[in-house]
């Protein structure tokens, strides 16, 4: 009997090809918006998939504004910041967070579930978030991605 030899593919950064893709946050669930954008920002979503390579594609995110909460989460969701100072800890709630900087949650819900290393932060760069319907990617020809 031959025993059948199958190699696993690598992907290289050399042979990574990125892709530009729009998404519109208009009425969307954040956090499960939020999941699929890090799937492809990583590069989840490609049959060569390989985890120490950034190999995802690029993420434009508009209407950031018109994101949505589930439940009573817009009232008691905390954002915590630390600055390391004794008494330096500040919390805002979701509502007020989206009141002065929109497109905060959409960003924060995004890194959160991407690695916290410098492939994350490298993945984190091909995040692009806008509070309205404008972007100056469209040179680019991004995609719809369907949520």
């Amino acid at each position: 009997m031959d025993t059948l030899s199958f190699k696993t593919k690598s992907l290289r950064n050399e042979d990574v090809e990125r892709k530009w893709y729009i998404v519109d946050a208009e009425d969307q669930v954040l956090g499960r918006m939020a999941t699929t954008i890090a799937h492809v920002l990583r590069g989840k979503h490609k049959p060569n998939y390989t985890p120490h390579i950034d190999g995802g594609d690029f993420v434009i995110v508009i209407n950031a504004d018109k994101v949505r909460m589930t439940g009573n989460k817009v009232n008691q969701k905390e954002y915590i910041t630390f600055s390391g100072y004794t008494g330096g800890q500040k919390r805002i709630t979701a509502k007020s967070l989206m009141e002065k900087k929109p497109i905060r949650p959409v960003e924060l819900a995004v890194k959160g579930m991407i690695p916290k290393n410098k492939l994350g932060r490298a993945v984190y760069r091909k995040l692009f978030v806008y509070a309205g319907t404008e972007h100056p990617h469209a040179a680019q020809q991004p995609e719809k991605l369907e949520l």
